[in-house]
């Protein structure tokens, strides 16, 4: 069997990070320094600390979201019957139209689908100096008389906090007038947070407030779970709903790819919350526990062993001889044609290289994928991050809460005394916890990194082209900011934030189409032949001003 050449890197750990920081000025560079972390996460080592959660360095051109990119586009955009107003400029509204490839089916008895729309106030000059209160009113009324929806959602953009227009009484006022149409706002002001990690706090807090609890329907499946932090790019939700559909797991609330308004108010009726994206959703997950008893644990449905393995700890948790033995057959019956398609890859990426930097915990997520392919992942971090997200939920307690952290609601949470149930009690928690089965605990992306791989947080343009050309990675995974620059350089970038016109790739199907794109990329000989204009016939040259 043939196996690809192994590239053998001359850097050391300590040497790249300090070439990284090596043309900051002095007082960059410490910041830069605590951000960038040589991994010594491993057992018998003590545990690494990396500062992340913190304000960009302003003029690095950082790959991050704002405020309102999470709250508008991640949580609440892949909703398919809830109608999302933003209130200003129309720039900001570039953002509903589906830059992130959320996938919906359409839902209810009028096959209502809102997604594809980009509704905006579409303000101007003189909302700014005049307020945009009756403008968003108006369009609220206009929104409501097109489609008749059950919601309608408002989002705040950067504008509209610095005016000081009240969306929340705007909304209030709506809502009684409008009487059979839920109306709420978020006040998710792009310079609100660090990053997009605000908007998902403050969506997270919104959607539990007005929608979690309100359905009247009562869900009767025997095996009831919420999906928390799936965002259905490229369609992995469907691809991960016929899979829980097919071991007999009902899915009762997707927090939000190819969400519903009956899926948020339905959510408390589960009896198991599993969650994908840590970062995006751990707010509601232990809200849902807190509230309504809802105990929820990690999974990851990216790569064929660990859908595997979260079919099995949710078969676990209920504790069902027959829905173990459908989840064995379901994946005994899946099983084959991945490994099929897995060896036939495996001789051209095996000691192939990796680098991964994007949101949420997909540079977690994703290593499971390019192990099982036998790739290395050479370096790894997340845009919007915080340090559990990194070491794992056992820092929270000593986390310090700064004045960014502190703009964002803590709404406060407690046992709702009519729908508040355990689902277990605790002996049978503890017995669960005995077997293996760990609830509310997230390991984070250190431990499953190599010793002595470099962790960065919040990685800007430059840092990556440096990394490029010091690793020479088979492969550079991120988001859409820096493709075209990475592949300028030589190296095919994989976009994972919306998977350029790829997916599914999460569950079992995924773990294929995954398989072969990526063997296609790293096998590609055009890559080489690659040469930006400016590296062939360089005209300019030049130095920093503290060169």
């Amino acid at each position: 069997m043939a196996t690809a050449k192994k590239k053998v890197v001359q850097w050391e750990p300590v040497d790249i990070k300090a070439e990284l920081l090596k043309q900051y000025p002095a007082k960059v560079a410490r910041k830069r320094a605590k951000q960038i972390m040589i991994n010594e996460a491993q057992e018998n080592s003590p545990p690494s600390e990396i500062v992340a959660n913190v304000r960009t360095i302003p003029g690095i051109i950082t790959m991050r979201g704002c405020t309102y990119a999470g709250c508008k586009g991640v949580i609440m955009g892949p909703t398919s019957d809830i109608v999302n107003l933003v209130h200003g400029p129309i720039g900001c509204s570039f953002y509903a139209w589906l830059t992130r490839r959320n996938q919906t089916s359409a839902s209810g008895e009028k096959n209502e689908n809102f997604i594809t729309y980009c509704m905006s106030t579409d303000m101007q000059d003189s909302d700014i100096i005049f307020g945009g209160e009756k403008k968003l009113a108006a369009a609220i009324q206009e929104a409501y008389d097109l489609f008749h929806p059950k919601a309608i959602a408002v989002f705040a953009t950067c504008p509209v906090g610095l005016i000081g227009d009240d969306i929340h009484n705007v909304a209030r006022q709506m809502k009684e007038k409008l009487g059979d149409c839920n109306v709420f706002a978020f006040s998710c002001e792009g310079y609100k947070g660090v990053s997009q990690s605000a908007g998902h706090h403050i969506a997270n807090n919104q959607v539990f407030t007005h929608l979690v609890g309100k359905s009247e329907t009562e869900k009767t499946d025997k095996f009831k779970i919420n999906l928390l932090g799936e965002y259905n790019i490229g369609g992995d939700g469907f691809e991960i709903d016929r899979i829980l559909k097919k071991c007999g797991i009902s899915n009762i609330a997707t927090f939000s790819g190819n969400s519903t308004y009956d899926q948020f108010a339905s959510a408390n009726q589960a009896d198991l919350s599993c969650v994908m994206c840590h970062r995006s959703i751990n707010y509601v997950a232990d809200m849902l526990e807190t509230k309504y008893g809802i105990p929820w644990i990690k999974i990851n449905f990216i790569g064929a062993g660990a859908t595997a393995k979260s079919l099995r700890k949710i078969a676990q948790y209920f504790g069902d001889q027959e829905l173990t033995d459908r989840v064995e057959a379901v994946i005994a019956e899946e099983m084959p044609e991945v490994e099929a398609a897995r060896l036939e890859v495996y001789p051209r990426t095996q000691g192939k290289t990796v680098m991964i930097f994007v949101g949420g915990s997909r540079a977690h997520h994703y290593q499971e994928l390019f192990n099982e392919m036998g790739m290395k992942t050479l370096s790894a971090g997340y845009e919007f991050g915080h340090r559990d997200d990194y070491e794992g939920r056992h820092v929270l307690p000593n986390l310090k809460v700064d004045s960014d952290s502190r703009n964002i609601e803590e709404i406060q949470v407690e046992a709702d005394p009519l729908l508040y149930r355990p689902r277990k009690s605790p002996e049978e928690m503890q017995l669960l916890e005995e077997d293996g089965l760990k609830f509310k605990e997230y390991q984070g992306l250190n431990p499953d990194m190599d010793k002595g791989s470099i962790i960065i947080d919040d990685l800007n343009q430059y840092e990556a082209e440096k990394l490029v050309q010091m690793l020479k990675p088979d492969l550079f995974c991120a988001g859409i900011k820096e493709k075209y620059s990475i592949q300028k350089l030589g190296v095919p970038q994989k976009q994972l934030h919306s998977y350029d016109s790829g997916g599914p790739y999460a569950g079992f199907k995924g773990a294929v189409n995954f398989y072969q794109e990526i063997d296609r990329l790293v096998n590609s000989k055009v890559w080489g032949l690659m040469q930006a204009p400016w590296q062939e016939n360089p005209e300019l040259s030049a130095t920093y001003v503290w060169e």
